[in-house]
């Protein structure tokens, strides 16, 4: 279930964000934090598997009928095609009209979403 950041959530954001490469450094994270914060076209979700657990950050720039997504971070365990999937799935049900686009670095998530519902509508 994706459910959209607020400020009671920003440790648990924080530490989603910091399994990424480019957040490892503090400075660079709180950078971040500030986006999402101050900027209504960048959104943050926290993602919670079944148990009702946080498990992930899935983190996207709105266009006007796109929606970017910046970036997938997921607990170690967690780290499947399947919730990648679930929680693409679940950012589409938020932006029914919107096409869902990656950035060079997440492209190929993007990609085996869309081969993946297309062999489920088939």
């Amino acid at each position: 279930m994706l459910i959209k950041y607020k400020s009671d959530y920003e440790k648990i954001a924080m530490g989603f964000l910091s399994y990424l490469d480019d957040l490892k450094s503090v400075e660079n994270l709180k950078e971040e934090m500030k986006l999402y914060q101050n900027k209504s076209e960048f959104v943050l979700y926290l993602y919670k598997d079944k148990t009702n657990d946080f498990v992930g950050v899935l983190g996207v720039q709105e266009g006007g009928s796109f929606v970017m997504v910046r970036y997938v971070s997921l607990s170690p365990n967690y780290r499947y095609t399947p919730y990648i999937n679930d929680m693409l799935s679940e950012l589409q049900y938020i932006y029914p009209k919107d096409l869902i686009i990656g950035t060079p670095e997440n492209a190929k998530l993007i990609q085996n979403f869309e081969e993946s519902r297309s062999k489920h509508d088939e």
